[in-house]
C-alpha cells in the first residue's frame, strides 16, 4: 500500500509539474525595471492603424498604455489604496478606433498582470462598440479560466464557463515588457485573443499555436500562428529595455488579407489620470492623436 501511495504521488506530481510551475514560477525584478515602471507615470504609445472590416481595409489608431498600480488580487479590481491585502500588477490598456463608412468602431482590451510570474494574467476585459451595439468578454484567473459574456448577437447573448488554466494570448502582451528572453516557443495551446475570437465570432476555447522568437541586434519578432484559424500575429519590439513595442502584423491566411496592422508614432510617459482639466488638451497633440 506504501509503495502504491509513493507511486501515485511521483505519477501525479510528474503530470502536472508544468502546470504547477506556470502558476507559481517567479522572477526576480530588476532595478532597471523597477526604475522604469514605479516612477509614478503611464507608458502612453500612439500607433498609426490599419484594419480589415467588412471587406475593407479601415485607417485608424491604437493606443497602447502600460502602468503599473495597486490591485486587490481576491476582489480582482483596482484598488483605492495601497494596503497589506493589495500587490502590484502591470497593466495594459490596449484601444483601437476606426470608421466603417457612417458609423465607428471602438475596441478595448484591459490586461492585468502579475510581475514576475510565468502565467502572469489575472484578469482581463475587452469590450467591442459600434453604432449595431457592443459585446464584452471578461476573463478572471483564479482556480481556472473564468470566462463571462455579453453580446447583443444570437447564440452569443449572455455565457458564463469555466476553461482550463492555461497560456492565453493576451498575456504575452505584458510578458514582452516584462521577461522577453523567456516567452514560451514552440507548439502550445493557447486561448487567442477576445477581441478576435468575438469579432469573427469564433468558439471561446484553446487552440494550439505555434509560438517563435527571433531575436535581433536591432528588432525583436515574436510569432503566434494559429493553424485551426489561419491567423498569425507578428509582434515587433526593441531588443534592450524597455522591450518597446514598435509595430505588430495581424494576419488572416485563408482569406489572404490583414487583420490589423500598427506602427508606432509617439510615445511618452505621463501620469495621464491627473491630466483632466480644461487645457490639457495639448498633450494629446504630443501623442500625435486627432
Amino acid at each position: 500500500m506504501k509503495k502504491f501511495i509513493i507511486l501515485y504521488l511521483i505519477l501525479f506530481l510528474s503530470c502536472n509539474k508544468s502546470n504547477f510551475l506556470d502558476s507559481h514560477s517567479s522572477f526576480p525584478l530588476s532595478e532597471e525595471f523597477k526604475n522604469y515602471w514605479f516612477d509614478g507615470k503611464a507608458e502612453i504609445s500612439n500607433y498609426s492603424l490599419t484594419h480589415s472590416r467588412y471587406g475593407s481595409i479601415r485607417k485608424g489608431s491604437a493606443v497602447l498604455i502600460y502602468v503599473t498600480e495597486d490591485f486587490l488580487p481576491r476582489k480582482q479590481v483596482k484598488a483605492n489604496k495601497k494596503t497589506e491585502y493589495t500587490e502590484n500588477i502591470l497593466k495594459l490598456n490596449r484601444t483601437k478606433k476606426f470608421l466603417t463608412g457612417i458609423y465607428p468602431y471602438s475596441i478595448m482590451t484591459s490586461i492585468f498582470s502579475r510581475l514576475g510570474k510565468n502565467l502572469p494574467l489575472i484578469k482581463t476585459t475587452t469590450s467591442i462598440q459600434e453604432w449595431c451595439g457592443q459585446t464584452y468578454l471578461q476573463i478572471n484567473r483564479r482556480k481556472t479560466l473564468e470566462i463571462t459574456g455579453h453580446s447583443y448577437f444570437e447564440g452569443e447573448a449572455d455565457e458564463m464557463f469555466n476553461l482550463k488554466n492555461d497560456l492565453t494570448e493576451e498575456e504575452l502582451w505584458v510578458w514582452i515588457r516584462t521577461q522577453p528572453k523567456i516567452l514560451p516557443q514552440g507548439k502550445k495551446e493557447l486561448l487567442p485573443s477576445l477581441e478576435y475570437l468575438r469579432m469573427n465570432h469564433k468558439p471561446i476555447k484553446f487552440y494550439e499555436a505555434v509560438l517563435d522568437l527571433k531575436n535581433n541586434d536591432t528588432l525583436n519578432m515574436y510569432s503566434i500562428f494559429y493553424p485551426e484559424l489561419k491567423r498569425k500575429l507578428s509582434i515587433y519590439f526593441e531588443p534592450n529595455h524597455p522591450y518597446q513595442i514598435l509595430k505588430w502584423n495581424e494576419y488572416d491566411f485563408e482569406n489572404q488579407k490583414i487583420i490589423s496592422s500598427a506602427v508606432l508614432e509617439k510615445m511618452i510617459k505621463l501620469p495621464y489620470w491627473e491630466l483632466n482639466k480644461i487645457g490639457d488638451e495639448h498633450f494629446r497633440d504630443s501623442l500625435n492623436l486627432k
